[in-house]
């Protein structure tokens, strides 16, 4: 993937509106998971492209300081080489004074090509820094994204566990409902009044029993009562 490519990918994300995303998504959790792997991603691949062009951009400005620097050294030997030729010219010396000013002025011409191609890499070192500088900036803003993003996902997280307790909470609160212990607590308590009610009958069925049991015995005394009197009775006549 090439660096525009990149530095377009960052830019992009980097302006993403995440709520608007969340919102529009059917499972935010899944989509949260996915811009983070996506985000992850493309912050590795962005610190490559970045620590590439940078190193591009340091081996620019190396170059371009050895020019300056070479076009600087050139100049210095072009002076010399000069103040040498108007010395031996000064001294007579016509031929030895033509040498070195030929010599300063193949100094000058390698300093003026030196300054050229200096002047011609200050383009592309411009450049490349503003590619830099726009990387850099994409990449703290796609961490702090991404930062949001865990954030945002972790919270999301805590709130379906929390949601999900929740419903397990009423579900088993809607199963007490359902159930409802104080009306099987009253059918206990009713069957139990009916087993006494029952109790209460056997007893006054069994005392009523008892009470005619003794009735019988009490006529069964009266009748020898009444034999008794009347054999007396015809014993008297």
């Amino acid at each position: 993937m090439t660096k525009q490519t990149i530095l377009g990918r960052v830019a992009q994300l980097a302006k993403a509106n995440i709520n608007s995303l969340l919102d529009q998504a059917e499972d935010p959790q899944k989509m949260l998971d996915q811009l983070i792997r996506d985000y992850t991603n493309n912050i590795r691949e962005a610190e490559e492209a970045v620590a590439t062009t940078i190193g591009n951009l340091r081996m620019l400005e190396l170059d371009h300081k050895e020019d300056r620097d070479a076009a600087d050294e050139w100049g210095t030997k072009a002076v010399a080489a000069s103040k040498k030729a108007d010395e031996l010219r000064s001294g007579g010396s016509a031929v030895d004074a033509d040498k070195f000013d030929g010599l300063a002025k193949v100094a000058l011409q390698r300093q003026l090509q030196s300054e050229r191609e200096a002047k011609d890499a200050e383009p592309t070192i411009a450049s490349q820094t503003e590619v830099v500088d726009k990387l850099k900036s994409g990449l703290d803003q796609m961490k702090i994204k991404l930062t949001q993003l865990q954030s945002k996902r972790d919270q999301l997280v805590a709130r379906a566990k929390t949601a999900q307790a929740q419903n397990q909470m009423m579900d088993a609160a809607q199963s007490i409902d359902v159930l409802d212990p104080a009306s099987e607590l009253s059918r206990f308590e009713d069957k139990v009044r009916r087993e006494e009610a029952r109790a209460l009958g056997k007893q006054e069925l069994a005392a009523s029993s008892l009470d005619a049991q003794f009735e019988q015995l009490d006529s069964l005394g009266d009748e020898a009562e009444v034999a008794a009197r009347l054999a007396a009775l015809k014993a008297t006549t």
